[in-house]
């Protein structure tokens, strides 16, 4: 269902219509309803790579404990949101990265031995001279381990597999030996993201519980003093379902209520004082975005019929790389400027397809429509995380589409 506010937002923008819509009471809702269902002394950090807006940023920001960065240009968002904390993470950081890191006071997501001897030396020297605490002060930072043991389905999964994140676990004692010669770093605990886009709950719930015990049993191992458990994000949004569709099925969710029973024994298991950080993106920002779209023409060809947008996949790609169709709502415009007859279509299937000249540039297979004219909007809903922020957007250099945040 398309809510109002958002349906007059897209009726307000002169044509042909071509945007994002982000609403930032939505994002504030999202953040609330995930921290209620944490177990209670529970970080909750927004990871910025989900959407990067600036108002999307400030917005939870405010309404999280920090934001997760993976750049030095989301590390510079996160400055100018004023997010209370900081984490920096992601697999391939530069020098000028580990500075600036270290400049704000931000813990480090350490994924090698040789990130971590880099951050060393970075962090000896104290920084860039910004607001950290100077050159001799230990840098607080998480080992990202790649485990034996797999974590949940979900679209992508990053440890129990062969992939660039972490240290291996095979590997994590030499790191360990190695950060107790290096001064100028603190190792305080793990980080341990599993997985992108998972929809079980239960199995996530199960995930963290575990990840938990793993990482209590590896810091008595190791003698490391464990303050800092990191288990990611990965929370699911049905993307596929994101409206709901011709037969009235609507999306799957993810069951808040289930994750918050699946995780009741964490509080039993974390030593004293010891941290249990969320970062969340997806799930936190997709409800919070629509992308519209005006219809530029109809065509049949070969038996299908293909309604051609104002935009596509420069602006939301993740249609296209993931392999699937992304529902939409009809947007009627009465408005029809020209001298000659308006064609439309009526009770049939619609391909909604791009402006771009490659055959992959489809958002939507087969959505069948009720009446569908020229003219008329597409409105995709959970558009508000992986839209914009992952799209080629200078393909064939078509103007970007606008941003409306409510």
């Amino acid at each position: 269902m398309l809510p109002e506010r958002v349906a007059g937002a897209v009726r307000a923008l002169p044509g042909p219509v071509c945007a994002y819509v982000y609403d930032r009471a939505v994002l504030r809702r999202r953040a609330a309803a995930l921290r209620a269902a944490l177990p209670a002394g529970s970080t909750l950090l927004y990871a910025v790579k989900a959407n990067g807006h600036p108002d999307v940023v400030a917005a939870l920001a405010a309404a999280t404990d920090g934001l997760e960065v993976a750049s030095g240009g989301e590390l510079a968002l996160a400055r100018a949101a004023g997010a209370a904390r900081v984490v920096f993470g992601g697999p391939g950081k530069t020098d000028a990265e580990l500075r600036a890191a270290v400049d704000v006071g931000a813990l480090v997501n350490v994924e090698s031995a040789l990130e971590l001897r880099r951050l060393a030396l970075v962090a000896a020297d104290g920084g860039t001279g910004g607001t950290a605490p100077g050159a001799g002060a230990a840098v607080p930072v998480a080992v990202r381990v790649n485990r034996a043991a797999g974590g949940p389905g979900g679209s992508h999964r990053m440890t129990g597999t062969p992939t660039p994140f972490g240290v291996d676990e095979a590997e994590l004692p030499d790191v360990l030996r190695l950060a107790a010669t290096l001064p100028a770093v603190r190792p305080v605990g793990f980080h341990l993201h599993a997985v992108s886009n998972n929809l079980d709950a239960a199995a996530h719930a199960d995930f963290v519980v575990d990840a938990v015990r793993w990482s209590v049993a590896a810091a008595a191992r190791h003698g490391l003093d464990l303050r800092y458990v990191n288990v990611g994000g990965g929370l699911g949004v049905d993307h596929a379902g994101a409206g709901a569709g011709s037969d009235g099925t609507g999306p799957a969710e993810f069951d808040l209520e289930v994750l918050r029973h699946g995780l009741a024994p964490v509080g039993g298991l974390l030593p004293a004082g010891a941290e249990l950080v969320f970062e969340p993106g997806r799930w936190l920002a997709a409800d919070a975005g629509w992308y519209a779209a005006q219809v530029l023409d109809l065509k049949h060809t070969h038996g299908r019929w293909f309604a051609v947008l104002r935009g596509g996949t420069h602006h939301f790609r993740l249609p296209a790389a993931w392999g699937y169709s992304h529902p939409f709502t009809v947007l009627p415009v009465d408005r029809w400027p020209y001298p000659f007859a308006r064609p439309e279509v009526r009770d049939v299937p619609v391909d909604a397809v791009g402006e771009l000249c490659t055959p992959r540039d489809v958002l939507t297979r087969g959505q069948r429509v009720a009446r569908l004219r020229v003219g008329d909007v597409l409105v995709f809903g959970r558009t508000g995380a992986y839209g914009w922020d992952i799209s080629h957007h200078d393909f064939l250099r078509h103007e970007h589409p606008r941003t409306v945040v409510l």
